[in-house]
């Protein structure tokens, strides 16, 4: 029989056979990172790279909102509150009320929180202690930080095949009563990455009956709510708020990735839980950051013109796809597009060819099951794209 792990205490850190929650073991490596990783050996190789890889948009952020987050920054440095300002959850509150026409308190229906990878890792763990519940329903594809904050927090997750027949819409029904009866949280994803397909208001009300009828929390990710090209996708939040935690991100709307800030809001009942959760471990956005996202949530010219600089950047790829035999799946919205591969080819072998050219793509495995697609993020400006546009007419279909 093994004995305990054994520990080199002689220089510092732990040198070998240290322990480590089985979770780790259980998830894939984080793509963000991996895709990081690969486009800096490549760079450093002296290729040419357009990467559509990572959904890091290249638009500068608006000037007002660095203006507001330098103005920010005190003389003195204190602790920042884990909960947002005042006056952040009121111009959180406040968009809501003007894109979705949903009114929410402040006071005890918002919680600002450090982007919304920060809160979709750690919102399950503050819900996580019926054993009757153990179950977190997840769309796949689906963003990986669904499952993995599911395991972390014990729990098991739930992962529910999409189709492009079923528009790519995750539905009660195609779970079965057995798994709702024991579901914690289900997860909405949309407008969805990585697909960029959109769910109809029905669809939401259907969610919101079985949330009220199994008792089951509704996390819905909305972070690409304002990236659109027909009508603009609605709220969970619209639909209900009883059993619902809605995410929003200045990250997409409005060029704010490394800036880390977001908010969550719904049911009041949630938020108080989420409330009592984030008072511990350390997740909230330096003060200075605070002001920007107030001027971000505040105003919403910028998240329209960001929005055309998209849809410039998302027609011209779709008219190259045509001319080409190629064909990207509902991608109704978010800054994706989610591409069939051509006959013959998997997503990585695909993947690796467009990289030949130096187009860096995310195989849709990276997202769980993504087998034949691609995701192209439209983070490269318009020239770049324009650019990348004739490198890969280069590659054969």
């Amino acid at each position: 029989m093994h004995g305990p792990p054994e520990f080199d205490y002689s220089s510092g850190p732990l040198v070998r056979n240290a322990p480590k929650n089985p979770a780790l073991g259980q998830v894939q490596k984080n793509l963000m990172v991996e895709l990081d990783e690969r486009r800096r050996a490549l760079v450093s190789a002296g290729k040419r790279l357009f990467d559509f890889g990572l959904g890091d948009p290249k638009e500068p952020t608006p000037g007002f909102v660095k203006d507001a987050l330098r103005a920010g920054v005190p003389d003195v440095s204190q602790y920042p509150s884990a909960f947002g300002s005042p006056a952040l959850r009121k111009a959180a509150a406040g968009y809501l009320r003007r894109r979705f026409g949903v009114t929410v308190d402040p006071e005890t229906q918002v919680l600002a929180c450090a982007g919304a990878k920060e809160a979709i890792f750690h919102l399950p763990l503050a819900f996580a202690g019926d054993p009757r519940r153990r179950k977190v329903v997840i769309p796949d594809p689906g963003y990986p930080t669904y499952e993995v904050g599911a395991r972390f927090a014990g729990l098991e997750p739930v992962l529910v095949p999409l189709t492009s027949k079923r528009r790519f819409l995750l539905d009660p029904e195609d779970v079965g009563e057995d798994v709702l009866r024991e579901t914690l949280v289900f997860w909405v994803s949309y407008p969805h990455n990585p697909t960029g397909a959109v769910a109809p208001r029905d669809y939401l009300r259907r969610v919101g009956d079985a949330a009220k009828e199994y008792g089951f929390v509704v996390a819905s990710d909305e972070c690409y709510a304002d990236i659109y090209f027909g009508a603009p996708p609605p709220s969970m939040l619209e639909v209900q708020v009883e059993n619902v935690v809605a995410i929003h991100s200045c990250s997409k709307r409005s060029g704010m990735t490394g800036y880390r800030t977001g908010f969550m809001a719904g049911d009041p009942d949630l938020v108080a839980v989420l409330r009592r959760l984030r008072s511990h471990p350390g997740v909230a956005s330096p003060e200075f950051v605070g002001p920007a996202a107030v001027a971000a949530w505040s105003e919403d010219a910028h998240a329209a013109e960001r929005r055309e600089l998209f849809k410039a950047k998302r027609d011209r790829f779709l008219r190259f796809f045509a001319e080409h035999g190629l064909e990207a799946d509902a991608s109704e919205a978010t800054l994706y597009l989610w591409v069939k591969v051509p006959a013959g080819e998997t997503s990585g072998s695909y993947a690796r060819r467009l990289l030949e050219e130096g187009i860096v793509v995310a195989p849709g495995t990276a997202f769980g099951a993504g087998e034949g697609y691609v995701r192209v993020a439209l983070v490269p400006t318009l020239a770049e794209c324009e650019e990348a546009v004739r490198a890969w007419a280069r590659v054969r279909t």
